[in-house]
């Protein structure tokens, strides 16, 4: 079987990661455990782990003329996704994560940077491209008004596409019913979809990631939660995006929703097992001997 193309657009962000044992209180500083700067943003983490799941994987994105944007495009040219649609934008900034972990949780602040840039007008340069994808991968990093040309486009063409709308921004009503799947967590679900007048069938294209309490969806408008696996948390940063990526691989290649979310589910579990939002992303063989056992 040939690998199925999946086009991720969105984020590519340089990591700056603090550990520290307490979060300092207003105007107070503590003394941190170590810092590191890894390879990021939704948009590339996503593509990567569905790199490392076997997907065919093009990148359309931007990052800035700077020494960060350069280290980005090459990590991912390391991890086998195609970075020929991504521009170094010049003048600016390549985006960045801000992320403190402490006690296994995180807190995240992003500035955009290069990623500002990734507009309808750039995106459109590779329609065809994105036309010609087994599935696409859009985040909320990214401005509204890409997200939206993306799911008119795929919705005009009949392309799968998933959206993880993090961090949660509002769109037009409308616009989330041209989704084939909605993959908010659970803060992102309470701010844009905890709503009781939906239509019959919206709750279907709703999978909502919990963390340690599991993932919850729908089939027919039935709600069943899939629990989370129970293994030695390092860092959660990127288990998120672990699974969306995990996900539009199991998608991409026909699988039934329940199998591919309890896919995605174990690749998110062994991610959380390392340090690092990309670093602890698993292999296709690693995912499959998990579940085995």
């Amino acid at each position: 079987m040939n690998s199925p193309i999946i086009t991720v657009i969105g984020s590519i962000n340089t990591d700056m990661v603090t550990v520290t044992e307490s979060l300092p209180n207003q105007g107070e500083t503590v003394i941190g455990d170590q810092f590191k700067m890894k390879p990021g943003g939704k948009g590339a983490n996503q593509a990567v782990a569905a790199a490392r799941l076997g997907a065919n994987v093009q990148m359309i994105g931007k990052v800035g003329q700077d020494q960060n944007g350069a280290d980005m495009l090459k990590a991912l040219k390391k991890e086998n996704v195609s970075i020929r649609m991504v521009e170094t934008a010049p003048k600016i900034n390549t985006g960045i994560a801000n992320i403190i972990l402490s006690n296994n949780d995180n807190r995240i602040i992003i500035v955009p940077g290069a990623n500002d840039k990734v507009t309808p007008e750039y995106v459109s340069q590779f329609k065809e491209d994105i036309r010609n994808s087994d599935l696409v991968l859009i985040q909320f990093e990214i401005p509204v008004d890409t997200i939206i040309y993306c799911l008119d486009l795929c919705n005009e063409y009949n392309i799968p596409i998933i959206v993880n709308p993090a961090p949660a921004k509002k769109i037009a009503s409308d616009y989330w019913s041209k989704a084939t799947y909605i993959t908010p967590n659970e803060s992102e679900y309470t701010q844009l979809f905890d709503f009781k007048d939906r239509s019959s069938g919206f709750n279907d294209k709703l999978i909502v990631t919990k963390g340690a309490h599991g993932v919850s969806y729908s089939m027919n408008d039935e709600y069943m939660t899939l629990p989370a696996y129970s293994v030695n948390a390092v860092d959660t940063t990127g288990a998120g995006d672990t699974f969306n990526g995990a996900l539009a691989v199991a998608l991409s290649e026909k699988k039934p929703i329940s199998t591919s979310i309890k896919f995605a589910n174990a690749a998110s579990a062994l991610s959380i097992q390392k340090f690092g939002a990309q670093d602890g992303m698993p292999t296709r063989t690693e995912v499959e001997s998990f579940l085995r056992k």
